[in-house]
């Protein structure tokens, strides 16, 4: 017998908020790092100037901040020293001509803002999230809860009784509405469309994608009851809370621990794993792997003395994975100032795009291979929330481009040679940081006189550091109807548990997907007894 109840492979997010439920609950976990630190995209280093803190991937925590995980074991992580910096201004949008909205936590102050832009607007997103919080029982069940389970069969079953069938029915007809349409039928202003469609991007969608706009609504519901918090101090700061969580409740952490495969036992279920090492591990009740479909049953699971079932074989063929991701982040000398409007400089998350059209042209170049020649771009502004980040007086900038080609067939603004392999190179990694740059500083007074230091991400540098994010994709893969909800990752899926009795599955793969707010981990630690 080992001497863990459950081994967790992987330790991003969703690990770290199974292994830390598991140890509440009295199992004795262990959890598995392959790199030398924990966290998966929870990462924070001084990476351009000594004092300047950045969080080199995800940074916002609205997600966890308002989830179900949160709600269990939030109280035990600040305990530990978690703490979070909040923001009056969670987003905004700002194009190219210089027009912008800044969206706030007041809901008054939002409905005369687009009133303002286009009188009638402010109402519409009154009802618009009047509506959606009268709905958010069901629709987070929806969205985040075990969906292959009695209590979400019976809360269907409810909305049907309650609304009758054909209702039930125009209700999931409407929630599966593109954000194009949703957001030209029932806004006017071309401003409100600017503002709310770079959103689907951090959903891993398009604007014309299916369920977008439903998508597009939980964000405004989210952003503007929890705003877009950052953790005091860095990230890292929430993964040392964790560390002591895990810890207090017996549990242990190893990182530079890569596994290798999974073991089975002689009724060919899982006991536990092989390190690269050869050292093997020994689990008591199971094996949790936060990984992508391909790492667990390509790798892991590569010498497993029986073959994959056919419909597993198949899903994992036929695995899609989504657009890439860049980052690029800068030391500043002084907080920037907007040109537009000096209260920009307040907002948590700010969108530089030129619209509805210009994300869905830039997300349809970056699909097609290419670069895109007008990228939407993600300003995370962590000093205005968090001064902690950088030295006095100074600031940092967090950005984040969602539309980056996983593998480049080619420039769409046909500037930058691209290499015939399609990988993504240093070169190319500057030269499309620098098309940003230069977007960025038509906005910015005196940005190269303020600029200190730049370092940037390319979608291949991501993948480097964390292998689940194939292709820069910080997703776990396609994010399209097809392979979401009950049909992530495959069609044929259950929840969190494979075909093998004692082995799980989690992580942004697995239902409810990508995101912060744990929802995987959590899902399956409140399974398991």
């Amino acid at each position: 017998m080992g001497d863990h109840d459950y081994i967790i492979v992987g330790s991003g997010i969703n690990a770290l908020v199974a292994a830390a439920m598991l140890g509440k609950k009295g199992h004795k976990v262990l959890v598995l790092e392959r790199n030398d630190r924990i966290g998966g995209c929870l990462r924070t280093e001084e990476i351009t100037e000594p004092g300047f803190i950045h969080d080199v991937m995800a940074t916002t925590m609205v997600l966890f901040l308002t989830s179900p995980a949160y709600g269990a074991i939030g109280k035990d992580l600040e305990a530990r020293g978690l703490e979070f910096a909040h923001a009056d201004l969670p987003t905004g949008v700002l194009r190219p001509n210089g027009s912008h909205v800044i969206f706030s936590k007041d809901r008054r102050r939002n409905i005369a803002t687009f009133d303002e832009l286009s009188l009638g607007d402010g109402q519409t997103f009154s009802r618009e999230m009047d509506a959606l919080a009268a709905d958010a029982p069901f629709l987070f069940s929806l969205l985040g809860g075990a969906l292959w389970s009695g209590s979400t069969l019976k809360t269907v079953a409810k909305q049907g009784w309650n609304r009758g069938l054909r209702k039930l029915a125009a209700w999931f007809g409407d929630a599966l509405t593109p954000a194009r349409g949703y957001l030209e039928t029932n806004y006017r202003s071309e401003d409100i469309h600017a503002l709310w469609a770079p959103w689907v991007l951090h959903c891993g969608l398009g604007p014309e994608s299916a369920y977008s706009a439903e998508m597009l609504k939980v964000i405004g519901f989210a952003l503007e009851l929890g705003g877009a918090p950052i953790v005091k101090g860095g990230a890292d700061k929430l993964l040392a809370a964790f560390e002591r969580l895990i810890a207090d409740n017996g549990g242990e952490i190893r990182v530079n621990a890569d596994v290798a495969a999974i073991i089975p036992d002689h009724n060919r279920s899982a006991d536990g794993v092989r390190l690269a090492n050869g050292e093997t591990l020994k689990a008591k009740a199971g094996v949790i792997c936060s990984t992508t479909p391909n790492q667990l049953y390509e790798r892991l699971m590569k010498d497993w003395p029986d073959p994959l079932p056919a419909e597993i074989k198949s899903g994992v063929a036929s695995y899609r994975y989504g657009k890439g991701d860049m980052q690029i982040h800068y030391a500043l000398s002084e907080p920037p100032r907007w040109k537009a409007n000096t209260e920009l400089g307040k907002v948590a998350l700010l969108h530089l795009t030129a619209g509805l059209d210009g994300v869905s042209r830039a997300a349809n170049e970056c699909e097609r291979g290419l670069l895109p020649a007008e990228p939407t771009v993600c300003v995370g502004q962590p000093v205005a929330l968090d001064p902690s980040r950088a030295p006095e007086g100074k600031s940092i900038l967090w950005l984040q481009l969602p539309e980056a080609p996983r593998h480049i067939k080619g420039d769409a603004a046909g500037e930058i040679e691209t290499p015939h392999d399609g990988r993504w190179t240093e070169e190319v990694r500057e030269r499309y940081a620098d098309r940003i740059e230069a977007l960025l500083a038509s906005h910015i007074e005196n940005f190269a006189g303020i600029k200190l230091a730049r370092r940037a991400y390319s979608p291949g540098d991501l993948e480097a550091m964390n292998m689940n994010l194939v292709g820069g994709d910080p997703y776990g893969g396609y994010c399209g109807l097809d392979q979401f909800f009950i049909w992530r990752p495959f069609k044929s899926s259950v929840n969190h548990r494979t075909h093998i009795s004692g082995l799980y599955h989690i992580g942004a793969s697995a239902h409810p997907g990508a995101g912060l707010g744990g929802g995987s981990g959590f899902l399956l630690a409140s399974s398991l007894k």
